[in-house]
């Protein structure tokens, strides 16, 4: 009892210093829509690339990524060294272009800037993509807001023995607080602190693991000794072959180009000129959290190796916390996993927020209050979701990452590149995109051999080929 008395004081002190940066943050913002959704565009590059390396590595480092590195082995590391690599390339092609043209186009959210190179020209004809896009982003950003409340639920479950509910209401309250402290601004200081924790709390569980295991040959043996295919670098039974298996996840990272709550930080940074910079912050950081959440993946695989049939998984973290750590410790590992998963959701919930309040119902676009108000109901929406759907974060995650990439990634990309493009190919990109992420991943069953990514972007583009080469074709002929 004593040790997880310590446990919930050193995990409330880190919940009360996030609170504290969210308040203060509030002394900085303006109370204008712009800077609820967008900071007034003027966040440095340091805070920019902590806040997305926090929003998009979240709950599911934590719990799925760790998780999946406890069930796979070894051979689990591609996933994340391919995202890397695409989401990398997606800042350095995409982000320093979205800056400038979003602000060109005086777009707050991703979906007016989707909608946007069709208005101002007699009747608003962008009106439907920015609808279709909006109505993509609660539906599914929502779902991925979700496992964030879900994943640190499991958390408190762990530690605490508390419910999944209990831990997942605990988690939506928490959002509106950081929301309502400041919009879009307290989410980015208040995760900008929750991913030096992340960093911190990952790189101190991989070491004391890797000690209590007797350093990387202990581990590799112990790995070996429990199952052989642990030990494996490339993974089993893949349909096509390591290549294409690598690629998609490439085109997974690269991904980030579909996702609001991603997007918003490039649109909010200061400059331009500064994209570059936070990219490669970010870059360096997230590496590190990949490597140390993998090694934790392994460590805990190695000392309890029971998880895999007594428990879940995806618990791997908090139960290797607990059995290594003093209580201070553990209540900073729990407080660590708690921001990583509160730090997106809060930053999806004011996305879908924003999709509803400025997207959605435009003759309130203006009102703070409303966008408050579309906060509280987007949350509410989110809530149910985690209370009454799956609780595997990782697939979670995956799906809804991929219908976002699918369906929002190609047009961003044509947008951002200004490229000219219809109302309809734009809708038939979107709708399009989210039949084939769904049918090769449900219907086919073929995201083990590549990522449903890759076909589903592809196909956005490919759409988008057909018919300029049809238009191409007709203006010869004339």
């Amino acid at each position: 009892m004593d040790k997880q008395i310590w446990i919930a004081m050193t995990f409330i002190a880190f919940l009360l210093l996030f609170t504290v940066v969210g308040i203060y943050s509030a002394t900085q913002k303006q109370n204008t829509t712009n800077d609820y959704l967008l900071a007034s565009r003027n966040v440095n590059p340091w805070l920019t690339a902590l806040s997305a390396m926090a929003t998009g590595q979240s709950g599911y480092l934590f719990i799925g990524v760790i998780g999946f590195t406890y069930k796979v082995g070894v051979a689990s590391i591609w996933i994340p060294v391919a995202w890397a690599i695409g989401d990398y390339i997606a800042w350095w092609l995409i982000f320093k272009k979205l800056r400038l043209v979003s602000q060109q186009t005086n777009s707050d959210t991703v979906s007016s800037f989707l909608g946007q190179e069709n208005l101002g020209q007699g009747k608003n004809n962008g009106r439907s993509i920015t609808i279709i896009s909006a109505l993509i982003t609660i539906a599914f950003l929502g779902t991925y807001a979700s496992a964030q409340l879900v994943a640190a639920s499991k958390g408190l479950n762990a530690i605490f023995g508390w419910n999944y509910q209990l831990g997942v209401i605990i988690g939506a309250i928490i959002v509106v607080i950081y929301c309502f402290s400041g919009g879009i601004r307290a989410s980015i200081w208040t995760d900008s602190v929750q991913a030096i924790l992340m960093i911190g709390s990952l790189l101190v569980l991989c070491v004391v693991g890797l000690i209590n295991c007797g350093g990387f040959g202990e581990l590799w043996a112990k790995l070996n000794a429990i199952d052989p295919k642990l030990t494996n670098w490339i993974p089993a039974n893949l349909p096509w072959g390591f290549f294409p298996y690598f690629l998609g996840w490439v085109v997974a990272g690269f991904g980030a180009v579909g996702q609001p709550h991603i997007l918003v930080r490039a649109m909010a940074i200061d400059s331009a000129e500064n994209v570059a910079l936070a990219r490669n912050i970010k870059f360096v950081c997230g590496q590190m959290n990949s490597a140390t959440a993998f090694g934790v993946g392994l460590t805990a695989r190695a000392l309890l190796p029971d998880l895999m049939t007594s428990s879940d998984p995806e618990l791997a973290l908090p139960y290797l916390s607990m059995e290594l750590l003093p209580a201070v410790m553990v209540g900073l590992m729990l407080a660590g996993l708690f921001s990583a998963a509160i730090s997106t959701a809060d930053s999806q919930i004011l996305s879908c927020s924003a999709a509803l309040s400025q997207d959605l119902i435009p003759n309130t676009a203006n009102s703070y209050r409303m966008a408050k108000i579309a906060t509280l109901i987007v949350t509410a929406i989110v809530l149910v979701i985690a209370l009454t759907g799956d609780n595997n974060v990782f697939a979670l995650v995956i799906f809804s990452w991929s219908i976002l990439a699918c369906s929002l990634g190609p047009l961003l990309v044509l947008r951002v590149w200004q490229k000219p493009i219809s109302v309809p190919v734009a809708i038939a990109m979107m709708i399009i995109g989210i039949i084939v992420s769904i049918a090769w991943n449900l219907g086919l069953g073929l995201s083990s051999a590549i990522y449903e990514v890759l076909p589903g972007m592809a196909t956005g583009f490919i759409v988008y080929g057909i018919v300029h080469f049809l238009i191409d074709s007709r203006e010869l002929s004339k």
